[in-house]
């Protein structure tokens, strides 16, 4: 199976770590005490995807913020993510090792997220997994936010490799679309998101809590 994938495409927030509870406690915190919303918890949960601008674009309407006031409030959520998901920051399971286990088998890796640059440095250098990844695309290295493919798209140019030859971790429908529309297939870690909801996403192989699942195993032999 290994053979049919020259690259791994990792999403980041609730497919490497399982923060996504974190940064919905962030937004509801910045929405609804900073900015005056109402906003319910599946309310912020289902509008927590692409750039942070467009959450609060999405959130409260196209008038109400410049974007620099955007970038500003969107550093205040993410500062208050980071203090509080801090003291539980992880790898889910299993994915230390393979993330060794691909490395050693010559496997491309990269990251393809919707997060800004402070996140993702949060994460890789906490973690001490910078090492793995041959290219990064960040929300400040696209214009367009999945599901559009462009964060895909540029991952697999910078790599060097066909998008086929893409195998893409996610966890939320927006990002596996954004797999299908890069032409890239999926597997699903289900840490924020049923597998009923990406029944019409034909480019998903596999759905799996962890790393640990023995499937992982099966990609790298």
């Amino acid at each position: 199976m290994a053979a049919a994938y020259k690259a791994f495409i990792f999403d980041l927030n609730g497919t490497m770590i399982n923060d996504m509870e974190y940064h919905t406690r962030a937004w509801r915190y910045l929405l609804n005490n900073d900015l005056g919303g109402n906003f319910s918890w599946g309310e912020v949960k289902q509008q927590m995807y692409g750039k942070n601008p467009e959450v609060l674009v999405r959130m409260f309407g196209p008038e109400r913020f410049t974007m620099d006031e955007m970038i500003a409030l969107s550093f205040e959520k993410e500062k208050r993510y980071q203090q509080e998901y801090f003291d539980e920051l992880a790898l889910l399971p299993g994915l230390h090792q393979f993330l060794e286990a691909a490395h050693q088998k010559g496997i491309l890796m990269a990251i393809g997220s919707a997060a800004i640059p402070f996140n993702i440095d949060f994460v890789l250098d906490n973690l001490n997994i910078r090492h793995y990844f041959k290219a990064i695309v960040s929300a400040d290295d696209v214009v367009l936010s999945k599901p559009h493919p462009e964060t895909y798209l540029k991952v697999a140019e910078q790599l060097g490799v066909y998008p086929a030859d893409c195998l893409v971790f996610e966890d939320v429908p927006k990002g596996a679309e954004a797999a299908l529309n890069a032409g890239m297939k999926t597997v699903v870690l289900t840490t924020t998101h049923e597998p009923k909801e990406f029944s019409a996403l034909p480019n998903v192989l596999h759905f799996a809590n962890d790393f640990t699942d023995e499937y992982f195993d099966r990609l790298i032999r």
